[in-house]
């Protein structure tokens, strides 16, 4: 890994999603006045909204410290992505998988749009749950459960499955029918009272006969689906084509027409007349009402559960059927089987999520890629005004995508369709040249799923796919899928070669942030309060696989661990004061043994932050570095090093050996952490001595080469057991310390042994004169055998400079009471 991995300029890109936008606006200035504005003034009106929250988030990143090309974006409003965009959408359309047919989809009667998966949020909501039955025969009847009343009007047949057994039970003068396993279940419920099963059936009986609906003079077919079970209701499965998805594909099946009562604004239309006109969601009683006074209320009551709502309005959503645009996932093009051979080809991090991705594309329905909104891009086909047919093509899509390359997707809606399309261009099915414009747009997910295709150019360097992909768990089933379908389409493979997910913030206890709930920070008061670092570090220390946990007390904890960090560099570049790397920097084989020491156990630490890095296990990098500047610089070396530093010869062997290792530690460390605290590193650069073709900025430094430290094993080994024999020193000094015998630990003399260990007491003897740097005493005597002998205070005068203790040092001398190693360094 180089430093330019990390300083390469980075393109921007920002996603200005349409249908949000558009939403937004509307809530600005009022939905009745923005849907009655011409398109292309509400256009621009959501042009110029985009703009200002791109100013608004690029002020935001660049006072996080985000590197990037901030004034050169990619902008998903930008003339060339949008061309982009409709080449993309032209290539899968030429592969024969988009079609136009007419499918219950999801609906936002607010945003009055179809909507993606992604796009729906599951919320908490209270609606009622009622048991209806249909007359099968004469004072006998189907019984059915539903929490959507308002779709009844909609039923068109009622669906069992074959392999149960339903139950004929009979309670006073009526028999109601129903799946035998849930009989006793339902009846509790409803309060059915004494009953008997007269009899039972399997699912498969009722194919092809026919109950009357409850309150329509119309008769609700019995159909079979594989679809129904016995997780809820009664196995009797409420069947309205037009408003689900598997009601619309069991009625296919029996030749049930898409019949859907509600329009865009949702709200009954003429095939309901009796409500004509009326919100479907305020219906709900009015039909509960209606089916008792038909008899055919078996049971009411209010549950609350988990239902759809739009993501954007945050209302409850419907099914409903309309005519949009599709890629279909199992036609001759086999998109979602090759879509799922190329999720193989892909490293998901965490690992796990590539099962999440596969349950995902396995259980999805064919993609709806149209929108009925005015500002996106649209979908640039015609149909034809006689025939009704469908007028597409490459030389279209290409064509179209010229134009907006140069003018803008306004174009779409500005000009006449003869100014749009290729000279000469009719209907392929009649030749007719009357032709008209599709007003839809392209779905959110499209747009933002071939993003690949905009930014992948020449001048990034683009080998075919790009490296990784980051985002939330919530895009497995948005844009980490929509770009695998768009891409394997396209291209035959994935656009990505990696892709991660984080977790999403949540405060200390875990629980989702809201305004609502006072758990809520907003980063502008983080960065406001504690800064851009603190922001970056927070987020760096998390583990991004799972949720990240938010509050003042987790940011104070982080404050605090910057505080150490920055105190740690302070030190560095504050003993280098007076160090040039050119003239006083000494090899590592010419430094001291506790140098050697510090520079290997640098080499490991560094190895660790760089596979972290290597490995996206960014917290680990965070933990790493803290550990290291805490334990192995402040607590040891820095620590034992303060005396060569302070108190030896300025240009002397040993101060020069220990800055050169402060200069190696502190160049790797604000280099491997400059992407995480980027300001800080920037500013310990700017103070660290330089070597004559060093960088202006740290993002320019090569990352380290820690593998080229040649390391010495017995050395190694040696430290090792000297550090335990430290450790525990530590702990008797700390003692005397407590028990006020001494203030210092130089104030002590120490004897001490290998305990009956020849290896740590040769050890001991074989670097017995650095001892005690080591102990940070004034004195170490090695006695054969002992352990830790002896610790007492030291009876000698303590050196005015140096603060050791030496048997020649006399305070009432001329030199001032220093000893003879000072005298001579002050001397020199």
């Amino acid at each position: 890994m180089s430093g330019s991995a990390f300083a390469e300029a980075k393109k921007v890109y920002w996603l200005t999603p349409l249908e949000p936008i558009e939403v937004a606006v509307e809530k600005k200035m009022g939905r009745n006045k923005a849907r009655a504005m011409d398109v292309l003034d509400l256009r621009q009106a959501c042009r110029d909204y985009a703009d200002k929250f791109v100013d608004i988030q690029r002020n935001e990143f660049m006072r996080l410290g985000v590197m990037g090309e901030w004034y050169k974006p990619y902008l998903t409003i930008d003339k060339s992505y949008e061309a982009s965009i409709i080449r993309e959408l032209g290539k899968v359309y030429a592969t024969g998988s988009v079609y136009r047919g007419k499918k219950p989809v999801y609906w936002c009667d607010k945003c009055r749009t179809a909507l993606a998966e992604a796009e729906v949020e599951y919320e908490n909501h209270k609606s009622p749950s009622i048991y209806v039955r249909f007359e099968l025969e004469p004072n006998t009847y189907v019984v059915i459960w539903t929490t959507t009343p308002w779709t009844l009007p909609a039923n068109l047949g009622i669906a069992f499955n074959a392999r149960y057994d339903y139950a004929w039970v009979k309670s006073g003068d009526e028999t109601l029918i129903l799946a035998k396993d849930m009989v006793e279940q339902v009846a509790a419920e409803v309060g059915l009272g004494d009953y008997e099963i007269l009899r039972t059936e399997k699912g498969s009986w009722f194919e092809g006969r026919q109950c009357k609906h409850p309150f329509i003079d119309r008769t609700s077919l019995c159909i079979l689906g594989d679809h129904v079970t016995l997780e809820a209701g009664t196995g009797c499965v409420h069947t309205a084509p037009g408003h689900g998805a598997d009601d619309a594909i069991v009625g296919a099946r029996y030749g049930l027409e898409l019949l859907t009562p509600v329009d865009e604004a949702g709200r009954y239309t003429d095939e309901f007349s009796l409500m004509e006109g009326e919100y479907v969601f305020d219906c709900n009683d009015a039909v509960c009402d209606l089916l008792a006074e038909k008899g055919a209320l078996v049971h009411k009551s209010i549950i609350e559960h988990q239902y759809a709502h739009c993501w954007r309005s945050k209302n409850p959503i419907i099914y409903r059927a309309t005519d949009q645009w599709f890629v279909a996932m199992d036609d001759d093009s086999k998109i979602r089987e090759r879509v799922l051979s190329a999720v193989d080809d892909v490293q998901w991090i965490p690992d796990w999520t590539i099962q999440r991705i596969k349950g995902m594309v396995q259980g999805r329905p064919d993609w709806c890629i149209s929108r009925q909104r005015r500002w996106g891009v649209p979908i640039t086909v015609f149909f034809c005004d006689d025939c009704d047919g469908v007028v597409a093509n490459s030389e279209i899509f290409e064509h179209v995508a010229n134009l907006v390359e140069e003018h803008g997707s306004d174009i779409w809606y500005a000009r006449e369709v003869k100014d749009l399309a290729p000279e000469g261009t009719c209907c392929g099915d009649c030749g007719s040249t009357n032709l008209s414009k599709e007003m839809d747009i392209v779905d959110v997910w499209f747009e933002s799923g071939v993003s690949y295709a905009a930014v992948m150019t020449p001048e990034v360097g683009a080998d075919g796919q790009i490296d990784l992909y980051l985002e939330g768990s919530d895009q497995h089933r948005g844009w980490f899928q929509s770009t695998l379908l768009a891409g394997v389409s396209t291209r035959g493979q994935s656009p990505y070669k990696r892709c991660m997910t984080h977790g999403f913030v949540v405060d200390g206890k875990g629980k989702k942030l809201s305004k609502s709930l006072g758990n809520f920070i907003s980063p502008d008061k983080i960065l406001n309060q504690r800064g851009g670092e603190i922001m970056r570090l927070w987020v760096c220390g998390a583990d991004y696989r799972e949720d990240i946990r938010l509050s003042d007390q987790i940011l104070q904890t982080y404050t605090d661990a910057y505080r150490k960090i920055r105190n740690t560099f302070r030190f560095l570049v504050s003993n280098l004061n007076d160090f040039d790397p050119e003239q006083n920097y000494l090899p590592i084989a010419q430094r001291g043994i506790l140098d050697r020491h510090a520079m290997g156990v640098h080499q490991d630490r560094m190895k660790n932050i760089l596979n972290a890095y290597e490995s996206f296990g960014f917290h680990q990098i965070y933990h790493q570095a803290l550990n290291y500047m805490n334990v192995d610089l402040s607590a040891f070396y820095l620590d034992v090093a303060k005396d060569r530093l302070y108190c030896e010869e300025q240009n002397g062997l040993l101060r020069r050996g220990a800055q050169s290792t402060l200069y190696d530690i502190l160049r790797d460390l604000i280099t491997v952490l400059s992407p995480v605290l980027s300001f800080t590193c920037e500013e310990i650069w700017e103070h660290t001595p330089k070597r004559a073709n060093d960088p202006d900025t740290v993002f320019l430094l090569s990352m380290p080469q820690p593998d080229s430290i040649e390391r010495d094993v017995s050395l190694d080994a040696e430290m090792g057991m000297l550090l335990g024999v430290r450790t525990e020193v530590l702990g008797q000094l700390e003692k005397l310390r407590a028990a006020k015998e001494i203030g210092h630990s130089l104030d002590a003399s120490i004897t001490v042994g290998g305990n009956g260990n020849g290896e740590v007491e040769e050890a001991l003897l074989k670097h017995q004169a650095m001892l005690a740097d080591l102990f940070i005493v004034s004195n170490v005597t090695i006695q054969a055998g002992a352990g830790i002998e002896k610790i007492t205070p030291c009876s000698h005068e303590k050196c005015a400079r140096c603060w050791k203790r030496y048997p020649e040092v006399d305070s009432s001398q001329e030199n001032g009471g220093i000893c003879g190693r000072c005298e001579r360094v002050i001397s020199a």
